[in-house]
């Protein structure tokens, strides 16, 4: 089968190894090996900033024993081969949860079940770290990593992974605000790419007013769609150049001064750039009680000076929270997947939109990541055959998925 693989990685992240490359090759098609296992004809991949760091910092770990790694996380594919005992039938499309637990038994989480919130770091996760990802034609994988994807969702299934992320942040942020009676009205989103367009389009379906604050320019495609769904678009600015001195303390940051100067206080803010000073400016800019959620990864070793004291008397006096959040379980992602079909809902077209460029395999090899507009996915197979391959609801015994999920 044919497979997208990255070569000249090494056993640890940033570690060795030469120079990393994407390639197109020929892979062994897997095999189940027991009855809990699955195979899943591949539809459809995403690609993310983690694909890109893959190439550009040596993120990615090979699986022990392998020196390449078959990249992609973000999955959309349809059962082929399972056991009736699965719950899963040959025709139902899934995506695939990410993580796999950590074998250390003292990792209370893991051995609950709870890999996204792994102690050990010892964690494997597909297309990433320690195992090959979904960008092949074929995978295997155990049951109970597969969520069923409603036939009516298989236009945007592809999204439920990053989706997850944004849903797990949702879902940590009702448990800890019941410290208060807490009534958000104004949610922050840094960043208008993939994951912070989610953010903003989650923000809106629970009905808060959205800001999204971003580099990109105020007629870019993520700007428009911030728009359409009835959200507030800011082109970021500078930090005043004073700032990068001695007394950077004392100036108050763009996005702050922006805030108050429109009236607004952010009771929510989602961090989704990985730019690491706009995190603390974040931490100045939230509101009393108010949840900073940071989900951008952040590579390099960068320095700043920040004003501490301030931020440290502020997180105290005023109750703020924050917390970070890259991967999710299974009911965030069964949360997603009707999120994502709520948002299509109020917003229709929106999720179509998204997706702004549509790559074959022999695409990738020589893709330019930067290049690239808000979402790249890449059909392994093409869309006009989807509907050939995936069993129809109420085709066959159960005409209705039922999911465990909070909103």
């Amino acid at each position: 089968m044919k497979a997208i693989r990255v070569t000249g990685l090494s056993a640890a992240p940033g570690a060795g190894g030469g120079e990393p490359r994407l390639e197109l090759g020929e892979a062994d098609k897997p095999q189940r090996r027991t009855g809990a296992e699955v195979l899943v004809r591949v539809l459809c991949v995403g690609l993310d900033g983690t694909d890109r760091e893959i190439i550009s910092e040596k993120y990615g770990v090979p699986p022990e024993g392998d020196t390449t790694l078959i990249i992609g996380h973000e999955s959309l594919g349809v059962v082929e081969e399972a056991d009736p005992a699965t719950g899963l039938k040959p025709g139902d499309a899934v995506c695939a949860l990410v993580r796999r637990p950590c074998t250390v038994p003292a990792c209370v989480a893991c051995r609950n079940g709870q890999q996204d919130f792994c102690e050990s770091g010892a964690y494997v996760e597909r297309g990433i770290k320690g195992a090959h990802g979904f960008l092949s034609e074929y995978y295997v994988e155990e049951a109970r990593y597969l969520v069923r994807v409603p036939a009516e969702a298989l236009p945007y299934g592809v999204m439920t992974e990053p989706q997850s992320i944004v849903e797990k942040v949702w879902s940590e942020v009702q448990r800890v605000q019941q410290r208060l009676v807490w009534q958000p009205k104004t949610a922050v989103v840094l960043g208008s790419g993939p994951l912070g367009l989610l953010a903003a389009l989650t923000c809106r379906c629970l009905g808060l007013e959205t800001i999204v604050w971003s580099k990109a320019p105020a007629d870019s495609a993520g700007a428009q769609l911030v728009r359409e769904c009835g959200g507030v678009y800011k082109e970021a600015e500078d930090a005043p150049a004073a700032a990068a001195g001695a007394e950077a303390g004392a100036a108050v940051s763009p996005l702050s001064a922006f805030l108050a100067a429109q009236g607004k206080r952010a009771d929510l803010i989602f961090e989704c750039t990985g730019f690491s000073p706009l995190a603390f400016d974040a931490m100045e800019a939230l509101a009393p009680n108010g949840v900073l959620a940071l989900l951008g990864v952040t590579p390099g070793s960068r320095s700043i000076r920040i004003s501490a004291d301030l931020l440290n008397r502020e997180l105290v006096l005023e109750n703020k929270l924050i917390l970070g959040s890259v991967n999710a379980s299974r009911r965030d992602f069964e949360t997603g997947l009707y999120r994502l079909q709520q948002m299509e809902e109020r917003f229709p077209g929106v999720l179509g939109k998204l997706v702004t460029e549509r790559l074959r395999m022999e695409d990738v090899p020589q893709l330019d990541f930067a290049k690239l507009g808000i979402k790249a996915v890449v059909d392994v197979v093409p869309q006009e055959q989807w509907v050939q391959l995936v069993r129809a609801e109420g085709a066959g015994a159960e005409a209705e998925i039922t999911y465990s999920f909070t909103v």
